[in-house]
């Protein structure tokens, strides 16, 4: 299955359209489809109990089938919105693995990593999602999220690197009140 297959899948969630169902669409369960339609509209409208139901309606979809790379992009996706962002790495690292050449999979592993402020493998991802692209409209999604993992590396955002004056300034008030509690142990001691 290639990207327009997984295109159509959003299309046909999001539009009252019929759309002919495509083999990712068709494993889905029919409870799971709402959901998942809400959840592309605005991952913020889903609450707690029904992305935990989304999440386990896909990771039985991703047992019954673990080889559809697309259906492991979703769930990633659903792991995502319910803050699971480990698992979501994990599922979606399998995706790519099972799917070296799909755009959705690269894409979406970059913005997890991008997201995660992990920029060099957000770009690494990304720019073979660029490559992968089939369309205008797909370029232009991989070219406005490089542009923003860019703009984090030039703004220090990377992990470990935001903030750097505020964490230096931590680190130096830290050391002095360690020493100072290091000195008051030792008076203590020889008192």
């Amino acid at each position: 299955m290639n990207e327009t297959a997984i295109i159509q899948v959003l299309e046909s969630l999001n539009s009252p359209a019929t759309v002919a169902p495509s083999l990712t669409l068709a494993i889905i369960p029919q409870e799971a489809q709402p959901l998942l339609g809400r959840m592309f509209a605005n991952p913020n409208a889903l609450v707690k109990d029904e992305r935990a139901s989304l999440v386990s309606r896909l990771r039985e979809c991703v047992a019954l089938h673990p080889k559809v790379s697309e259906l492991r992009v979703l769930y990633g996706m659903a792991l995502c919105v319910n803050l699971d962002a480990q698992e979501a790495i994990e599922q979606l690292g399998e995706a790519v693995a099972l799917a070296p050449d799909s755009y959705i999979a690269h894409l979406k592993m970059g913005e997890l990593w991008m997201r995660l402020r992990v920029c060099n493998k957000a770009a690494d991802h990304t720019h073979q999602a660029e490559l992968l692209a089939e369309n205008v409209v797909e370029a232009e999604l991989a070219r406005r999220q490089a542009a923003t993992i860019r703009q984090m590396l030039r703004e220090g955002i990377e992990r470990g690197g935001y903030m750097r004056e505020s964490w230096l300034a931590l680190r130096r008030l830290r050391k002095l009140w360690n020493r100072n509690r290091t000195e008051e142990l030792t008076v203590a001691e020889i008192s």
